[in-house]
């Protein structure tokens, strides 16, 4: 055996492998000497790549994957030597931190492979060996990561769709449909989603400052109410832009209460500060209130940015805005928006804590107990006291940014902003939702007039999304839980997505316990245990949970049906709590007054933005593409006839073949006319051209026949007025020699 072949690589002959004793030993095959496709010692191949297309076509035939295991190259960086392995050789590693939701596993130690050794110009099987150690299955080849590849046709159908708007698993479903069924295909949809990842840009390219403004002009030209604003430097480079449309705008109208600017998620990905102001609908979903791309992050791009947007949505600021930790976003919302409540985005915060601790040994007792202080302390002295606990319990005084936080506590920690309508706005969902609002339609290689174009495409999508929330409200019910009356009363008013996040509330009832401690004339007051689920850091230093009981203080006026609750859930996202639910229903209350049913949840209230459209595809409605979409839908209706019989299908062929002949005709008709046009057109230069010669030839010689002086006072830039047209020819019918030059010219 070769002596640069690693020992690991030789196996028992019995397995099915075959040894090198010596290398003049060898069989030369081609390939096509072996006729059942099977790995043979001794095969030759003219190279790397077709030794790895034969072995892989061998592997889809069987059924099973195929790696690249091992490689080795020379001092001259040939390629000597390498090994193409089944896909499940290895060893299994488990990675995955819950034992109890394990990751799937693929490896198995299959033995199953082939080495190829360099043999001149050739590369030459040295040895094989066939058998698994596992069931294969040629029907499941299609799914092995080895056997996926995208041929020239689906990407250019890919990109072409793309290019049109198409949402990616109808782009894909065209592929299967054209293909005749998945089984068909030698790729799936996240090849097709990973391939159009690569193929977009975002990166302002060369003349993407004058596309985008006529793109914007269109635009207005269409919908007076689109908004748009570009901030163009002295040299005409384009530094930042801001555009908003109609339905963008009109969209604020019911939602201008609470809007989240979220710069990080392409800022983060790709270097481009990528700027979208969001609200969140009835149904608790994102909508886009208008969005910017910026040259950078300072505290004058904000204000332009801000005042832009201001001047949009007529002057008309929102009540409380979420963003990351920027301190130039901090000052431009202080001078632009002064009496907005301003709060940081806890998601972002708390995402960083591996960051900016991971660096202690308790890192993992550090984040849980940061964890609690943040979202379990019910008021401002609870959320002190757990953290000034966890700075002293593991020494944090020296961290700047625990400090920093803790300095800014009212711009982040629940308990010092729950007395602020956030409409939900706070949670993961909400920045992960912000943050995928544009993904599948932009990415690093868009280029900045694609990014605007792919915008109306996001935006349709939300608004459809938006629609179907709509008609499932309307459609359908979801079923109450309890017998309560102020449960259907809910139930009837909200969106169901509202109303889901009511009923768990609802099923927390069964965890609160009210108790009346007290009674003024018509106010009571209740004390309501809740019985929680908390985390926290056991002696040993592991991680444990355990059950506590929480109090929380109910004030109830039973004359004006006024209610509140110290965890203040409903003023901070506009859904009653299980503490004051638990209440009502102690005090019987069968019907709970409209202030606590908001308006920017109800199904039953009718949105000015739901009737404005969300489309301009008339930007492409060329007169080309209304004829040949013309065409296309009477040739679908004449196919449909078509293949109703036999008779009818050679019916519609034969008029196709006759419709085709007349086109041909028509064509070969046209070509002529262009012919002879072209000659005449020709002809005419050419007379043109003897005039000229003639006319200067007769100025030059008989400068008695033409008098260009007496034409002098009549030269101007201006139109020609009736009175200079009558001097010209008062002049040319004196000159009767100078017409009868032009008159026999033409004649010639």
């Amino acid at each position: 055996m070769e002596s640069n072949l690693p020992s690991d690589e030789v196996a028992d002959q019995h397995n099915g492998v075959f040894h090198e004793d010596d290398e003049d030993a060898f069989i030369l095959e081609e390939i096509g000497d072996s006729l059942d496709g099977q790995p043979k010692k001794g095969i030759m191949f003219d190279s790397e790549d077709d030794a790895v297309r034969f072995y892989k076509g061998y592997a889809k035939t069987k059924g099973f994957g195929v790696v690249r295991r091992t490689a080795r190259h020379g001092d001259d960086r040939k390629l000597n030597y390498f090994t193409l392995a089944c896909s499940r050789q290895g060893k299994a590693q488990y990675s995955s931190k819950n034992s109890y939701n394990p990751n799937p596993l693929t490896r198995m130690q299959c033995p199953a492979k082939v080495n190829f050794a360099c043999r001149g110009e050739k590369f030459c099987i040295t040895s094989v060996t066939l058998d698994h150690n596992h069931p294969t299955s040629p029907s499941k080849s299609r799914f092995l990561r080895s056997h996926k590849k995208l041929d020239l046709h689906a990407k250019r159908m890919l990109e072409l769709n793309d290019q049109a708007g198409i949402r990616m698993n109808k782009n894909f479903g065209s592929l299967v449909m054209e293909a005749g069924g998945y089984e068909q295909l030698e790729f799936g949809e996240k090849e097709c989603r990973n391939y159009l990842q690569e193929k977009r840009r975002l990166k302002l390219g060369a003349g993407d400052a004058h596309a985008v403004y006529q793109y914007f002009l269109h635009m207005q030209s269409k919908d007076p109410d689109f908004f748009h604003v570009m901030d163009v430097v002295e040299d005409g480079r384009l530094r930042n832009v801001f555009w908003a449309d109609a339905r963008s705008r009109a969209t604020y109208e019911p939602y201008w209460d609470v809007i989240t600017f979220d710069t990080t998620y392409l800022t983060n990905k790709y270097s481009m500060p990528f700027a979208p102001f969001v609200g969140v609908n009835h149904h608790g979903e994102s909508v886009l209130l208008g969005c910017g791309l910026l040259s950078n992050e300072d505290t004058e791009t904000f204000i332009w940015l801000f005042k832009s947007w201001l001047c949009c949505m007529s002057n008309k600021a929102p009540n409380a805005i979420i963003t990351d930790q920027c301190k130039a976003m901090q000052n431009a919302i202080e001078e632009v928006f002064p009496q907005a409540r301003h709060r940081w985005c806890i998601w972002h915060i708390m995402k960083k804590i591996l960051e900016k601790l991971s660096g202690y040994e308790k890192y993992e007792n550090i984040k849980y107990t940061m964890s609690n202080a943040v979202y379990d302390s019910l008021t401002k002295h609870d959320f002190d006291e757990a953290w000034l606990k966890m700075i002293k319990k593991y020494e944090l005084h020296d961290n700047e940014w625990l400090a920093s936080l803790y300095g800014n506590k009212y711009r982040w920690v629940p308990a010092y902003v729950k007395d602020t309508f956030w409409a939900g706005m706070s949670s993961r969902q909400r920045s992960e939702s912000v943050n995928a609002f544009f993904d599948g339609y932009v990415n690093a290689r868009t280029t900045l007039k694609q990014f605007v174009e792919q915008y109306e495409n996001a935006l349709r999508d939300k608004v459809e999304k938006e629609n179907k929330a709509d008609s499932k409200s309307f459609q359908e019910v979801i079923p109450c839980i309890t017998h309560y009356d102020f449960e259907r009363q809910f139930q009837e008013t909200y969106t169901n997505a509202k109303f889901k996040e009511f009923q768990e509330q609802l099923r927390g009832k069964i965890y609160c316990y009210p108790t009346q401690v007290n009674k003024e004339g018509s106010l009571f007051t209740f004390r309501v245990r809740e019985d929680r689920k908390i985390f926290f850091e056991g002696e040993d230093g592991e991680i444990k949970d355990k059950r506590i009981i929480s109090e929380f203080t109910v004030l109830f006026d039973q004359g004006e049906c006024d209610v509140q609750c110290a965890c203040r859930l409903f003023e901070f996202r506009g859904i009653l709590c299980s503490h004051i639910l638990s209440v009502l229903a102690l005090m019987e209350i069968t019907e709970v007054p409209s202030r606590y049913i908001l308006q920017r949840w109800r199904k039953d209230f009718k949105r000015k933005h739901t009737f404005i459209k969300c489309s301009y595809d008339d930007m492409l409605n060329t007169p080309l593409v209304q004829r040949y979409d013309n065409l296309c839908k009477h040739s679908r209706e004449v196919a449909e006839n078509g293949a109703e019989s036999d008779a009818l299908y050679a019916l519609v062929m034969d008029g196709l073949g006759q419709l085709q002949i007349k086109i041909d005709a028509h064509r070969a008709s046209q070509e002529v006319q262009e012919e002879d046009q072209t000659k005449k057109h020709e002809e005419t230069m050419s007379n043109k051209e003897k005039i000229g010669n003639t006319l200067c030839e007769g100025y030059e010689a008989q400068s008695a026949c033409f008098f260009p002086n007496e034409f002098q006072v009549l030269q101007t830039n201006e139109p020609a007025t009736l009175i200079q047209i009558n001097s010209y020819i008062d002049i040319l019918q004196g000159k009767k020699d100078v017409l009868d030059l032009l008159s026999a010219t033409l004649n010639d």
